[in-house]
């Protein structure tokens, strides 16, 4: 079959389309017939040589799918036909994948299946650190740093779904107003004006998903309510931080920094059931929408890569084989 490889460590350039072997399946797997895959940093960071796949996942670069299923193992919960999304350790950049069936969830209702490629990881990652780790409540308030990207625009919705008020940071007008489009109610351009300032004038924030690290973490700290939380999920900053654990003890506050598909097997399975009795029918009902920025031919997974690291997109960027 055909996949986005990484022969070289490097650019956007170093991603190529070849032939490799298909993987095969076990008893608790699905094979998928890829319709689509999401592109995410991590992906990004994968390329460069920082972040290699797990032991036993294919080398080459994708976390998400959608697409049908061809082949189901008698343990995997999944039939022949279905239709599906995946959250996967590595290879989703194909034409097939082989992933164990606690890992995939049906496609929701109005969604269509080219953009439900976008769902897995993005969801899971907000579900699993705003509310599981950070136990957002209603009426408290989250700051989404990089709140156009594709996981900010599912944390915004998220976000509202369950009733806090929303801040978000962006770098444009656009953003912002795409932003406000999904229910978020503060809107901040960091381009323009210091998040921590306003939101010392809006009370503070209970719950932070920062995105960037390094300097962030001082001025996250100083946006805190008392009590506030902080889940980090990325580091966009590269670099150590100092941290004033004096700040942190008088905002009572924690911070708590993750990643997925390091987690064993039955960790990222009790995340997805926890997405799909949680968050899935809030899909069905239309609460929640994916947003999908950019679609481009999985041949063309470098110009998908050259639109992530310009940060020039709002939502997803999805790759079609």
């Amino acid at each position: 079959m055909k996949a986005v490889v990484v022969e070289t460590p490097g650019s956007a350039s170093a991603l190529e389309l070849a032939e490799v072997e298909r993987p095969e399946p076990g008893e608790n797997d699905i094979v998928i017939d890829v319709a689509a895959a999401g592109v995410n940093r991590a992906d990004v960071l994968q390329r460069r040589g920082l972040y290699p796949s797990p032991e036993g996942a294919p080398h080459w670069p994708g976390l998400e799918v959608s697409g049908t299923v061809t082949w189901a193992g008698d343990r995997s919960g999944h039939a022949v036909g279905d239709e599906v999304c995946a959250l996967l350790p590595g290879g989703g950049y194909a034409e097939e994948v082989v992933v164990d069936g606690s890992l995939a969830l049906p496609v929701p209702e109005r969604v269509g299946l080219v953009d439900a490629a976008g769902l897995m990881e993005t969801v899971c990652t907000v579900w699993s650190n705003v509310f599981l780790l950070a136990g957002l409540c209603a009426g408290e308030t989250l700051l989404v740093h990089g709140g156009s990207s594709g996981v900010g625009t599912m944390a915004v919705q998220l976000g509202r779904a369950f009733g806090a008020r929303v801040a978000v940071t962006a770098s444009s007008e656009e953003k912002l107003a795409a932003c406000r489009g999904l229910g978020a109610d503060i809107l901040i351009d960091y381009t323009m004006e210091d998040f921590v300032e306003r939101m010392t004038v809006e009370g503070g924030a209970d719950v932070i998903l920062d995105l960037v690290g390094g300097s962030y973490l001082a001025r996250n700290i100083a946006a805190l309510r008392v009590n506030g939380r902080i889940a980090n999920i990325a580091s966009a900053e590269s670099g150590s931080a100092e941290l004033d654990f004096g700040a942190l003890m008088r905002k009572r506050g924690t911070i708590r920094s993750t990643s997925l598909r390091a987690r064993p097997l039955e960790e990222r399975a009790e995340i997805v059931a926890s997405v799909g009795e949680n968050v899935w029918p809030l899909f069905e009902s239309g609460v929640l929408r994916p947003v999908t920025g950019a679609r481009f031919p999985l041949a063309d997974a470098a110009e998908a890569h050259r639109l992530m690291e310009s940060s020039g997109h709002i939502g997803k960027i999805l790759l079609t084989p």
